[in-house]
């Protein structure tokens, strides 16, 4: 018995067809017409066409110009995916087609309808209408039938052809962009409740997850031909760019351009009349023949359609004309840092309210109501650090479009100015992280004692761990550069691809070997993030068609690529609900994460969740510094003197002046965060751990602790019964 041959991608498309809901009516339709053959005699400058089986009928609406004479016939192939699906041929005469029989020269704007035999229907298969964002062409040669020319192909025209299925759907940008933020917030309240440790887990896979999304959307601003599948995956991830479509918004940056001496384009107002072409493969090669480049860069065919690629096609099909981009992210991106800032302002008022009115205990998130200054300067410093990658690219396209003078001044402000914030701000932690080393000889006790200095800066660093401070500079420079590329190369895609390539895979490296995030699991997040980025631009450079790969080829990898981050992105969403969820209602938090070794917790001034007695409050209070003047990180003399010697306010529970230098308070001081020995560097906080851990959750020493600490917890106890130091309350 013979075995009945199958299609692979047949069958690929029915297993990904079948989790996929069925549209009411199945309909393909076609909205440009592209030239794939050099001195085409036809050509459209509006091509829609939707064909529909149930009627057995194409209706075309097309604005064409001939100069055809004599009978044709049309030669009629559809491609998906590179594999022939259908290959016939029509006799305009015999399909009685007005103004085809014969072919006149002219204009030609008459809208038909062309009928379709149930053969042909019976060929195409059923899930060329679910499939989503089907890659199908349909390619027409007109050959001549008649005169000197007969059998000669003396025109070829292409159309891509669309189902109405996709997955750019605007139930995803919604479902991640509401996870991210949420996640975000609850960072933010689980921080000020004092849980430290767990706030920062949150925060720190929040916004790596934050970055893979950039990264996603970044890919579908590459000019490199993406299959149609890779552009409506990409476009909907777009939001983390700030480019969303808010109809308002449009008209007032079209005023804006207008008012600022610039020419707001009005691509999509002439859709009726002029036919868009979103750039994919292949059509590179079908507009060899000669092309004008429009202001702006927008590449309009002798016949009067236009083909837009990269950021152009981003902003088509997210319904934003190109002059309107930049200033429409730049508007959400400082939307959003009002709203946030306003939103600290609010619960800070709120806080207060509550307090009053007895609502809330008098210490609840009593650390943010004393530092609210501090910390939303914090948050303002991480909104941009967040946006920072957005407006790179947005701003540095700019540059390249000259909108008009108001758009090109903000973004030398916005572009420039982040960049100088962002630096300055790694430049002083890096300064108050050697300053700890060569005091302290570890950097986390500077950068994690002194609050408004975490609430300030930290963002930069406490995602990593502390001996990996300067990390945040290679990050802020991959950021630059890969913007950089995204922004400046869109008139070669090839560059694009190699480069994101090499950026990919460095940054890989630096991360796996490295490993600079603050433990294990997050390390394992962050490197999965890298990897999978890396894929990607893997995946980018086999879209560029170097390799010369067939069609087919290429829209598997599309559809792979698609398949691979959807699950990729579903496993990352998850896994930061699932965490998110346990930790809001954990009683405490802290117990689910593994203490950092660098000790940082040992440094922080909160002891919101810290039962002790007076007595070791009173040390405790005198090894952080508590009741002494505030110790001014950004100078350093200031710095230097403080450290080694520390005048504290008169009549407070630490008000007897000591020296880091001072051995006769060290063995008070060991026991609670002050270094035991400071010529190996080594700090005990071992007696710390001890009684802070509930039962069972005491873990082995830190490596700064293990060697010049080996008290067991009776040691740690009967060093504390001895005499008090002068000043602490007893």
């Amino acid at each position: 018995m013979r075995i009945p041959s199958v299609n692979p991608l047949l069958l690929l498309w029915s297993l990904v067809a079948a989790i996929l809901p069925a549209g009411a009516q199945d309909v393909l339709r076609s909205s440009s017409l592209a030239a794939c053959q050099a001195n085409s005699e036809f050509t459209a400058s509006l091509f829609d066409v939707v064909f529909t089986p149930n009627n057995l009928t194409a209706s075309v609406n097309m604005i064409a110009t001939s100069s055809v004479e004599g009978y044709v016939v049309f030669d009629i192939t559809i491609l998906a995916y590179g594999y022939q699906v259908l290959r016939t041929t029509v006799n305009p005469c015999n399909s009685n087609l007005p103004g085809l029989c014969p072919m006149t020269a002219g204009k030609m704007n008459n809208p038909f309808n062309l009928p379709v035999t149930e053969e042909a229907i019976r060929s195409i298969p059923g899930i060329a209408y679910t499939f989503p964002d089907l890659d199908a062409t349909v390619k027409v040669y007109i050959n001549m039938t008649s005169g000197d020319r007969a059998g000669q192909s003396i025109a070829c025209v292409e159309a891509d052809i669309s189902n109405g299925k996709t997955v750019d759907l605007i139930g995803v940008k919604w479902a991640t962009a509401a996870i991210a933020g949420l996640a975000l917030l609850s960072s933010a309240v689980v921080s000020g409740l004092g849980y430290s440790n767990a706030a920062s887990h949150i925060a720190s896979n929040t916004l790596s997850l934050f970055g893979y999304f950039q990264a996603l959307a970044m890919l579908g601003m590459s000019s490199v031909p993406l299959p149609p599948v890779v552009q409506s995956w990409t476009q909907d991830f777009q939001w983390s760019m700030g480019i969303i479509k808010v109809n308002f918004i449009q008209d007032i940056m079209t005023w804006y351009q207008r008012s600022t001496g610039g020419e707001a384009s009005a691509l999509l107002d002439t859709l009726h009349t002029v036919s868009v072409q979103v750039e994919k493969r292949g059509l590179s090669t079908a507009l060899e023949a000669p092309v004008a480049l429009a202001k702006r860069a927008n590449i309009q065919t002798f016949f009067g359609s236009y083909l837009v690629y990269g950021i152009q096609r981003v902003a088509f099909r997210a319904g934003i004309e190109t002059t309107n981009l930049f200033l429409t992210g730049l508007t959400f991106f400082y939307i959003f840092v009002v709203i946030t800032s306003l939103a600290v302002v609010l619960f800070k008022i709120g806080c207060e309210l509550a307090a009053k009115a007895g609502m809330i205990k008098g210490d609840t998130f009593s650390e943010f109501r004393a530092g609210w200054l501090t910390v939303l300067k914090g948050i303002l410093y991480r909104m941009v650090l967040i946006g920072f990658p957005q407006m790179t690219i947005l701003c540095l396209w700019e540059f390249t479009q000259n909108d008009s003078g108001g758009a090109v001044t903000l973004a030398v402000f916005f572009f420039f100015g982040m960049l100088l914030t962002l630096s300055y701000a790694a430049y002083r932690v890096i300064r108050m992280a050697r300053r700890s080393v060569a005091l302290h000889r570890n950097p986390a006790y500077i950068l994690f004692s002194d609050p408004q200095a975490l609430n300030k800066w930290g963002f930069l660093y406490v995602q990593f761990r502390a001996s990996a401070y300067y990390f945040i500079v290679p990050v802020l420079v991959y950021i630059l550069v890969k913007g950089m590329f995204i922004a400046l190369s869109q008139h070669s895609g090839t560059v694009q691809a190699v480069a994101l390539i090499i950026i990919e895979a460095t940054a890989l490296i630096a991360a796996s070997v490295l490993r600079p995030w603050m433990d294990k699991s997050t390390n394992s997040f962050n490197i999965a993030i890298c990897a999978m980025n890396f894929v990607n631009a893997i995946f980018l450079f086999v879209f560029t068609d170097v390799f010369g790969l067939p069609q087919l080829v290429i829209g598997v990898v599309g559809v792979v690529l698609w398949i691979a981050n959807a699950a990729f992105a579903l496993i990352l969403l998850l896994m930061l609900i699932i965490t998110t969820g346990i930790v809001l209602f954990h009683n405490n938090p802290d117990t689910r994460y593994q203490f950092m070794n660098d000790d940082r917790t040992s440094f922080m001034k909160s002891q919101t969740h810290i039962g002790t007695t007076s007595e070791l409050d009173a040390l405790a209070a005198t090894a952080r510094g508590a009741g002494k003047p505030a110790l001014d990180l950004e100078d350093d003399e200031s710095g230097i003197s403080h450290s080694e010697k520390m005048v504290p306010r008169p009549g407070t529970a630490g008000s007897m002046p000591y020296s880091v230098r001072d051995s006769a308070r060290n063995s008070v001081r060991s026991s609670v965060r002050a270094p035991i020995d400071p010529s190996t560097g080594l700090y005990s906080t071992e007696g710390h751990h001890l009684r802070n851990r509930p039962s069972g959750s005491i873990r082995a020493p830190s490596p700064f602790a293990a060697s010049a600490s080996s008290s067991n917890v009776s040691g740690h106890h009967a060093q504390n019964a001895g005499p008090k130091p002068q000043g602490a309350t007893g």
